[in-house]
């Protein structure tokens, strides 16, 4: 069983006296054979893919004559970290099939086969191999090479370092590295809507570098890589910054447009961007046929995996759908300047263009959100500090004058409570979540019973009497219910 970021298998194939035209033509017809898809032959090797259904694994199989050898790897192509034996068995099951063929044919017969092979061969193998993305693999040599930029393949490395840099600072500072608390995330630039609008805008781009434990950081981090093996040799350092950094942002759009009281973080509304982006590019002659057959239902069920799994509680899918549809968005967009490789100007220009749309339409859904949690917000400020002038009443010692006492619970505290319910009811017509229209009208209710309470002890002063203590004690025991109603309702949510 292979285990790695890409399993693999491979075999050294003794030629002894088979020559390479006879080998490779051979070679060629047990792919066929196998029902193997050939996406490429050239004089010194062929390249096919597995076709085993499209809700299976497939493989990539590199056949390479060196010397008095071939080499024959089969590499898994898709998002699987080990293989269960897979790599393996398709190399023996390519070389018991490669000497069932030899014993068919004559040595005439695959003379004249190669002879008809000739003309399939590639004039350019390496420029055919940039175009298959999972040959790109193997520049990756070990685990630790991964977050070190190289000339080919140097963004994602910086930002997987990036990403995980910033979940070590925020360990250092104390933030608890498997279930960080609300305020931490906030504190280091989470997405949330009220504090968004409210003039955090950068918070659409550095939730995507934030993540809310090593669980969440660690499922990203290998998706991130995944895509980025694959696709950043296609795109090219330009154009797979630009595409994580901008499908990053119309995913926290989206999040912020679908969400009033969520707490956004992670990459992996940027990580559906380039997936999106990927999946465009497969629908596409941009990459080989087989390639794209092959690659196709790993990365479909990738997508769909991710957005079935984020319809349970706590995943943000506005973000995983909003960055999915941007990245289809700009990887159509994008793929004029994919074809004109050499033209750095054209690049330029596309990803300048894009970055515009992204910016201009961000700023135009910034600003016409309404922030009805905001404004709630500030609006409970001024509650709160009601609230307390009003609970000064019950600070005043018993030989404050009756006169003082009267003024007091009528105008600092009756009337501060009114007012509170005013400033309640003032968002009767507002859209506010479900929770906070609930909480409004208990906190109504609490300021209903401190007003009738404070009512009977201005009675109470006002006629020098004990009888409404009972009522008073009552109203007190109800107050104090409600308060713990309340407190329970908002540790629910």
């Amino acid at each position: 069983m292979a285990v790695g970021l890409t399993p693999k298998h491979i075999f050294e194939y003794a030629l002894n006296e088979l020559s390479s035209e006879r080998f490779l033509t051979l070679a060629h017809e047990t792919a066929l054979s196998l029902q193997w898809k050939v996406s490429f032959v050239s004089g010194e090797g062929i390249l096919a893919y597995t076709d085993n259904g499209v809700f299976s694994w497939n493989a990539e199989v590199k056949i390479k004559i060196e010397g008095a050898v071939a080499k024959i790897q089969s590499a898994s192509v898709g998002s699987e970290i080990m293989d269960l034996g897979r790599n393996k068995r398709n190399v023996e099951g390519f070389v018991s099939a490669f000497e069932s063929v030899q014993k068919k044919l004559s040595s005439e017969e695959i003379d004249v086969k190669f002879e008809l092979l000739k003309p399939q061969f590639s004039v350019d193998e390496k420029g055919v191999l940039n175009l298959d993305p999972a040959s790109s693999k193997d520049s990756i040599k070990n685990f630790f090479s991964v977050f070190v930029p190289s000339e080919e393949f140097s963004i994602t490395p910086i930002l997987l370092d990036a990403n995980i840099l910033i979940f070590v600072l925020m360990a250092i500072d104390g933030v608890n590295i498997f279930l960080p608390d609300n305020q931490s995330l906030l504190d280091w630039g989470a997405n949330f809507k009220p504090m968004t609008l409210e003039g955090g805008w950068w918070r659409l781009l550095t939730n995507c570098f934030l993540h809310i434990g090593i669980v969440h950081l660690l499922f990203n981090m290998y998706a991130l890589l995944y895509v980025g093996v694959l696709l950043e040799p296609l795109l090219g350092k330009i154009r797979f910054a630009s595409v994580y950094l901008l499908t990053g942002i119309a995913a926290s759009v989206a999040s912020l447009w679908w969400h009033d009281l969520t707490i956004s973080a992670g990459a992996s509304g940027a990580i559906f961007g380039l997936y999106g982006v990927f999946f465009a590019l497969l629908t596409t002659n941009v990459i080989e046929k087989s390639a794209r057959e092959a690659l196709l239902p790993s990365i479909s069920i990738f997508i769909v995996y991710n957005l079935v799994n984020g319809l349970r509680g706590g995943i943000d899918n506005a973000a995983h759908i909003g960055g999915l549809i941007s990245g289809l968005v700009f990887g159509y967009a994008l793929l004029p300047s994919i074809k004109k490789p050499a033209d750095e100007k054209f690049t330029w220009v596309t990803v300048g263009f894009l970055t515009l749309l992204t910016f201009v339409s961000s700023f135009v859904i910034y600003h016409k959100l309404p922030n009805n949690m905001g404004e709630y917000e500030l609006k409970m400020k001024e509650f709160v500090e009601r609230e307390a002038i009003a609970m000064e009443v019950y600070q005043l010692t018993g030989d404050t004058p009756k006169e003082k006492l009267l003024a007091e619970i009528k105008d600092k505290g009756i009337s501060s409570w009114k007012e509170n319910i005013k400033l309640i009811d003032s968002f009767k017509d507002v859209d506010l979540p479900l929770a906070v229209r609930t909480r409004n009208r208990l906190l109504r209710e609490y300021c209903e019973l401190r007003i009738a309470s404070l009512e009977l002890l201005y009675k109470a002063v006002a006629e020098d009497t004990d009888q409404y203590k009972e009522q008073i004690q009552q109203l007190e025991w109800q107050v104090e219910s409600k308060i713990t109603e309340i407190t329970g309702k908002q540790t629910e949510e």
